[in-house]
């Protein structure tokens, strides 16, 4: 039988974002609730104990040895961790000592290195952030022929959340627009959206899902109503059917995977 709680440490040198790019991994085991914790900067001897003694405190919470993605170059500090008894996905030995086998190359180990690769296109992705920020939600039409993806779909199908995905770990500039009712009694898209038919990617959900997200937005309101949700989905699956809109459904996968869809749509 599984234990229904553990704790899940991301431990790392730098500032993580490798090690907790992992953190989807654990998507994959819904029954299981999950306690994230995030260590960064763990890249000297003391660091290395404070985070053993948290290890060390998890286990003895939950009953059960904690879960450690880490990455940590430091050979030594590595296997000063690991002397406490936690499952540990290690990077280094898991994927990079094993790649560099084969490659027949020796990896570097320095902290940030994963990140370096993509310090020329740290501007592009600070750029592609403040577009979708600019352009949430129909918010402004100006420059949105600079948009690499433009998503459609009703208030809380995800749009948000994956225009921001696609900006900060793709660098990729995602605007939004929610589809309306006037857009429904017009029988298609809304009208600034004309001439960009090639860039329009479409997010639906579930009903029962949708009601749940706008409850908690407007508890109680026909806005939130299990009926029009039904029906608001409806129309828009109809809407972006007609005008050969790519369509995908949120419900049920992370704005990662909807990220991956959606750029696989835009490179055809």
């Amino acid at each position: 039988m599984t234990n229904s709680k553990r704790t899940a440490f991301f431990i790392s040198d730098g500032t993580g974002i490798t090690a907790g790019s992992l953190g989807g991994l654990l998507a994959h085991f819904p029954e299981t609730e999950f306690d994230q914790i995030r260590v960064p900067f763990t890249d000297s001897a003391s660091k290395v104990e404070d985070a053993q003694k948290r290890i060390v405190n998890a286990k003895l919470a939950n009953g059960v040895r904690p879960i450690v993605i880490m990455s940590i170059g430091n050979q030594h500090l590595r296997a000063e961790l690991k002397a406490v008894d936690a499952y540990y996905i290690d990077l280094f030995d898991s994927f990079l000592h094993p790649l560099g086998q084969e490659l027949n190359a020796e990896p570097l180990t320095r902290p940030g290195v994963s990140h370096s690769m993509s310090v020329t296109n740290y501007g592009s992705r600070m750029e592609a952030i403040n577009f979708a920020l600019g352009h949430d939600d129909g918010m402004t039409h100006t420059g949105l022929n600079q948009a690499q993806v433009i998503l459609v779909g009703v208030s809380r199908s995800g749009k948000t959340p994956t225009s921001i995905m696609l900006a900060m770990q793709f660098g990729i500039k995602a605007a939004n627009y929610p589809l309306i009712p006037e857009d429904f009694e017009r029988g298609n898209l809304p009208p600034i959206l004309d001439g960009y038919i090639d860039k329009i990617f479409g997010l639906t959900i579930k009903p029962e899902r949708l009601h749940s997200l706008r409850n908690e937005r407007r508890p109680n309101s026909k806005y939130a109503s299990l009926s029009n949700c039904r029906e608001e989905i409806g129309l828009a699956e109809a809407l972006m059917s007609k005008v050969g809109v790519p369509m995908a459904d949120s419900t049920s996968k992370s704005v990662e995977e909807l990220s991956a869809i959606i750029i696989q749509s835009i490179k055809k």
